[in-house]
């Protein structure tokens, strides 16, 4: 199966942050026919089928950036707690040294090296560091945990401006692909509402194809949490795709397999090409229910397989959740979380 045609309805969700745009690739070959007397329309049917490509594409970069702002803004989250922690223990130290300062003082003067405390400039102390034998052993100790502390909190605050950078440069990155995607949309759905109604009505009832239960006489998913995954992915039958979602009321192909997942406490990552290799990949020929199908050389769409070469899978937008053959279109990876 070398090439295959998107049918798409004419009208797009668009759906929350984060997610697998994986549109009308699966449809076309799972759907198999095209309208009769659909041939003047070819070019707009390609032009279609380019656009989703390059949409899926942008995708996979909005959901790489995404999820790395994701991870971005939980560790400037913790590098912002860390550097108070260790503010308020140099505080702490700080007041500490302050006590021992007056204490010398009122026993004969403050030695120049305590005076080091009350600099805001860890580089200070290492570079007067030779003052710390004029003081007494307890008084030297303070200090040395006092520098390091400082010396700590310094490098933990440059960490966290670099992290502040790069998460803009991330969440500018999310923007612009989001962008991208939304315009390839756009011109795609323009192209389909200029189609014929009776193209599109074609378009319609395939769209609906695939809801029925096929014979999974036999088909025993190989664990509880595989069994579990599958029957989360069975009920989510009949949902509609929305893009960018992962449950539970719409999902985009990634997104169901990740929430089928999550309902047997397993959690997979976000897109359909880490999704691929989220587990022991295996043969087609031994794939079992509840394994995830990768297809396309570059992973862009996602399935479930469920036994008797049968795999549910939300397919594109105005397409639900439905049942498909396994051999759809070409299989990249069969992956056993």
């Amino acid at each position: 199966m070398g090439s295959h045609r998107r049918l798409a309805p004419s009208g797009f969700d668009r759906g929350a942050r984060g997610a697998t745009l994986c549109v009308l690739t699966a449809a076309a070959a799972a759907l198999g026919v095209l309208p009769t007397g659909a041939a003047p329309h070819d070019d707009s049917r390609g032009e279609v089928d380019r656009l989703y490509e390059e949409a899926e594409r942008a995708t996979e970069s909005y959901n790489k950036a995404d999820e790395r702002a994701d991870v971005l803004h939980d560790q400037v989250g913790r590098a912002r707690d860390r550097i108070a922690r260790q503010q308020g223990r140099i505080n702490t130290m700080r007041d500490a040294l302050g006590s021992l300062a007056g204490a010398q003082y009122r026993s004969g003067g403050l030695d120049p090296s305590l005076a080091l405390m009350f600099s805001d400039d860890p580089d200070e102390y290492l570079d007067k560091a030779a003052a710390l034998d004029r003081i007494n052993s307890r008084q030297a100790g303070e200090l040395r945990n006092l520098q390091r502390a400082m010396r700590g909190l310094a490098r933990d605050r440059e960490d966290a401006t670099r992290k502040l950078a790069e998460l803009e440069r991330s969440r500018e990155a999310v923007a612009r692909h989001r962008r991208t995607v939304e315009q390839k949309l756009a011109k795609a759905r323009q192209l389909l509402n200029s189609m014929p109604d009776s193209d599109r009505a074609a378009y319609d009832r395939a769209s609906r194809s695939g809801r029925t239960t096929p014979d999974l006489t036999g088909a025993v998913p190989p664990s509880a949490r595989a069994a579990a995954a599958v029957a989360a992915a069975r009920s989510a039958l009949g949902r509609p795709y929305v893009w960018g979602a992962n449950g539970p009321l719409g999902f985009d192909c990634s997104g169901l397999t990740q929430w089928s997942y999550a309902q047997a406490g397993v959690g997979l990552p976000r897109t359909s090409q880490a999704q691929a290799h989220a587990g022991r990949q295996v043969p087609l020929s031994q794939a079992q229910p509840g394994d995830i199908v990768t297809y396309r050389d570059d992973a862009g769409h996602v399935g479930m397989y469920m036994g008797n070469g049968q795999v549910i899978h939300a397919p594109y937008p105005g397409a639900p959740v439905r049942y498909d053959p396994v051999g759809m279109m070409p299989v990249s990876a069969v992956t056993r979380p």
